[in-house]
């Protein structure tokens, strides 16, 4: 092999391994900042939840996180291959019905999913509040979403509040902490 192309392999090869190293520091560090948001919550605290501009599902406009203060913010992350996520869905659309004309929100964050297998899964179920298609997930990490489905609480001023629900939520669940994110204490 002459010189050259030897050269331009090892290039190669160190550009691969380069790659490769800052890819774990990223993932460590936004693991890591995840991890703290979880900790957090499971601490009691109530850290800023992480923003977010993400598509409706349908097309017809965003979703930006921050935009929703003032209100309860219900967000469910979800995908249309999940089980457990078929199971919760008329529980979730029964918690929405009920909550909001009392100032909550409810947002669904479809994610790692096909856009039409999405639409199909909010057709079947017959949910009615705000879906946003987070394709690639890029919010998964922000939030430390560890699997589908998972279920977080925002409060009137963008703080995560009450429990991570991770894997279905129940009606009581739902409730409960609705009530912390409203700021009533009944």
């Amino acid at each position: 092999m002459s010189r050259v192309p030897k050269l331009a392999l090892q290039a190669v090869a160190i550009a691969v391994v380069a790659s490769m190293i800052a890819l774990l520091g990223w993932r460590v560090v936004t693991h890591d900042r995840a991890q703290g948001i979880a900790d957090a919550i499971a601490a009691g605290k109530t850290p800023a939840a992480p923003d977010f501009d993400l598509p409706l599902l349908d097309g017809t406009g965003r979703v930006v996180l921050s935009s929703l203060r003032g209100k309860a913010v219900v967000l469910n992350f979800w995908a249309s291959w999940c089980l457990p996520c078929k199971d919760e869905a008329p529980r979730l659309q029964a918690a929405w019905e009920k909550w909001r004309d009392r100032g909550v929100v409810f947002v669904g964050v479809d994610a790692q999913d096909f856009r039409g297998d999405a639409k199909r899964f909010v057709a079947r179920y017959r949910l009615t509040y705000p879906i946003v298609h987070d394709g690639r997930g890029s919010t998964l990490g922000r939030f430390g979403v560890s699997g589908f489905p998972e279920t977080w609480f925002v409060d009137r001023e963008g703080r995560l509040v009450g429990a991570r629900i991770q894997g279905p939520v129940s009606a009581r669940e739902l409730d409960d902490n609705i009530r912390l994110a409203l700021g009533d204490a009944s």
